[in-house]
């Protein structure tokens, strides 16, 4: 593949990293890298706070409450950075990993893809028909390419973790362990009933953003429920989040939305750790019922799991993590797919030639 300049686009309201908070953020710091690592020119559009390997375009983050007035406004600004870049560089591919990509999809122009990162019925039914020209979606799990609506051309890259990096103990803690960004869709307070209906220590690490919806939930639904046994430790970088998974008794993923994926999920797995989660969307494809975790119905439910999670295995969880996680087969799968891409296009324009 010949040396490609690809110009990454970022939710404008979420900082870029590899310890970043959201996963589509996750994602986009590890496509960056790789392109890095491969020789080619990466290019990111990301908020204040965002690191990267290749050149960082960073706009200003906005401050105070996350309402509609924030999001237009940082749309505007992603859209104006995203025009001054293809005004002045030659970019053979944009990449859009926000779920608001819509606003700021540029002009005719280069290759667009817009990987899609949430659940499909948040997306407009335009985002599954974009009429630009050049302009390709793709999802990160199958389970959520079935969500989506049948017509659509949609390639899946299923998404992967750095296993290199996450590494079982051979000690483990007694706490259980949530972690993610708080929010109502999350139902942490559904773990924290479920931890105490088992009478184990739970640890809830994860940010709580500046929306008005997630600061309410915190304080109604979560921080009502927290007490000496089960704590609220705030946002945790990589390093402490690595440790936090390896050393848990086991994950709690009590989501209520069918999840498109669940990188926390995988980084568990890949330490040794055993997941119970809800099971919704592709959570159901990453935990294994009684190999690798348990897939339950409610807090009940979960809480007897709870009781059953030492008949899991942690060298199983790290051998299914290994078989089926690998952030580098992901990585290839976008390279891959950036090439045969650009590929079509040259053979089109070929053919009109």
């Amino acid at each position: 593949m010949s040396r490609i300049t690809v110009l990454s686009v970022a939710y404008p309201l979420a900082p870029v990293g590899r310890d970043a908070v959201g996963g589509a953020e996750q994602i986009l710091a590890a496509i960056d890298r790789a392109l890095v690592r491969a020789g080619h020119r990466s290019i990111v559009i990301a908020c204040a706070g965002s690191r990267c390997d290749g050149r960082l375009l960073c706009l200003p983050r906005v401050t105070g409450p996350l309402d509609q007035a924030a999001r237009t406004t940082a749309q505007q600004r992603t859209r104006a950075a995203i025009e001054q870049v293809l005004g002045r560089q030659q970019i053979d591919l944009v990449h859009l990993h926000g779920h608001d990509f819509e606003g700021y999809l540029p002009g005719p122009g280069p290759v667009v893809l817009a990987t899609l990162h949430l659940p499909a019925e948040w997306y407009s039914l335009r985002a599954f028909a974009p009429t630009r020209p050049r302009t390709h979606l793709s999802c990160v799990s199958h389970s959520q390419r079935r969500g989506c609506p049948p017509t659509a051309k949609l390639a899946v890259i299923e998404n992967g973790v750095d296993l290199e990096r996450l590494r079982p103990r051979s000690r483990r803690g007694r706490y259980l362990l949530a972690l993610g960004r708080v929010c109502p869709e999350k139902a942490f307070h559904r773990a924290l009933d479920a931890a105490r209906l088992a009478g184990a220590p739970m640890l809830l690490a994860g940010e709580v953003f500046a929306y008005a919806e997630h600061r309410r939930y915190f304080d109604e639904q979560v921080r009502p429920r927290l007490d000496g046994q089960r704590r609220f430790i705030g946002p945790v970088g990589l390093r402490r989040k690595r440790a936090l998974l390896a050393g848990a008794r086991c994950l709690l993923v009590p989501s209520e939305v069918p999840e498109t994926s669940s990188l926390v999920a995988m980084e568990a797995l890949a330490c040794g750790t055993p997941v119970i989660s809800f099971g919704a969307g592709a959570l159901a494809e990453i935990v294994e019922h009684g190999r690798t975790g348990f897939a339950v119905a409610d807090e009940l439910a979960m809480a007897e799991a709870i009781g059953r999670i030492e008949e899991i295995g942690r060298a199983a969880c790290r051998r299914a993590a290994e078989r089926r996680f690998d952030q580098r087969r992901m990585l290839a799968g976008y390279l891959a797919l950036y090439q045969r891409l650009l590929s079509t296009e040259v053979e089109s324009v070929a053919a009109r030639a």
